[in-house]
């Protein structure tokens, strides 16, 4: 399993650089309306918490290669290869990633402009995500050549970004709270925030957890042996490793549920709430990194 690392970090530190982005995104578009310095005063501390996770994606979005000397003749190639296309919009996702925290980390421009440039990024950022489960979608190799791809990896970017944007914004309420500094219009932003993407990853969490059964009964079904390979990989080589992702995943359900629980009590500064929120990211992460894992291993190709 090992020796994929390399390709899990990056593409799960990618698509968790997109997921933020998204999240962001989706607060300050459903907050449109908040007044521009009680947006700031939310969503700039979460930038801030966030800022090493969004430098490991962009720099992650540049290691496909292998060798960046390979990536000229590569993108010569955009109109016919997926991997062109990967390699131009991580190119156009690491740029527009470093504007807009330039832009944001120095003020620069009009607020509701750094918020287009953070959009823009966004976008850009999911059709990055896109052509990575287009690259992987090979016809030779069944366990991958699936719509699943897509949705798996989909799944990992808003689950992750979303849940790394929460928990730091948690934690912002919590030490605000603390130091005594309770912007009522700031607070009820950021705990409507933390609820709503608590919500979402529920929501994503249940599709991962529905989706899978459907998944293992059409590899065991396909009439590719490969494909009957992969099952018997995932879940007789590699079955402990499966276990672990499917307990991360009952219990990052149960983790969201806790929280959405005790956000309801009140805001999202209260007491075991951070712990709750980083916990929750972190059997999450887990569980996204073993199954990314168990993703390359399942890599069983036709005639073979």
């Amino acid at each position: 399993m090992l020796h994929e690392l390399p390709l899990v970090i990056f593409t799960i530190f990618a698509q968790m650089s997109v997921g933020s982005f998204v999240a962001l995104g989706v607060i300050q578009l459903l907050g449109a309306r908040v007044p521009a310095g009680t947006m700031e005063k939310v969503t700039r501390p979460a930038l801030y918490a966030i800022g090493p996770l969004l430098v490991l994606g962009l720099a992650a979005s540049t290691m496909h290669l292998g060798s960046p000397l390979r990536a000229p003749n590569a993108i010569l190639h955009w109109q016919e290869s997926w991997l062109s296309r990967e390699i131009l919009l991580g190119i156009a996702f690491l740029v527009l990633g470093a504007a807009f925290a330039i832009t944001e980390w120095f003020k620069l421009f009009h607020f509701r402009l750094r918020q287009a440039l953070a959009a823009a990024t966004a976008v850009v950022g999911l059709l990055l995500v896109y052509a990575i489960s287009q690259v992987y979608s090979l016809r030779t190799v069944p366990a991958w050549a699936t719509s699943f791809t897509a949705i798996r990896f989909f799944t990992t970017t808003l689950l992750l970004g979303g849940l790394a944007v929460a928990a730091a914004l948690v934690l912002t309420a919590f030490f605000r709270v603390r130091k005594g500094d309770v912007d009522e219009s700031a607070m009820r932003l950021l705990t409507n925030s933390v609820r709503g993407i608590a919500f979402a990853s529920l929501l994503l969490m249940a599709v991962k957890a529905i989706v899978w059964p459907f998944y293992t009964s059409w590899l065991a079904n396909h009439p590719e042996p490969a494909a009957q390979e992969s099952l018997r990989v995932l879940y007789e080589q590699y079955g402990v490793w499966s276990g672990v992702q499917a307990a991360a995943v009952l219990l990052g359900l149960a983790l969201l549920g806790f929280l959405l629980y005790r956000l309801s009590g009140g805001h999202a500064g209260r007491r075991l709430l951070p712990t709750i929120a980083l916990v929750t990211f972190a059997i999450v992460f887990i569980g996204e990194f073993v199954g990314r894992m168990l993703f390359y291993v399942s890599m069983v190709r036709t005639g073979i």
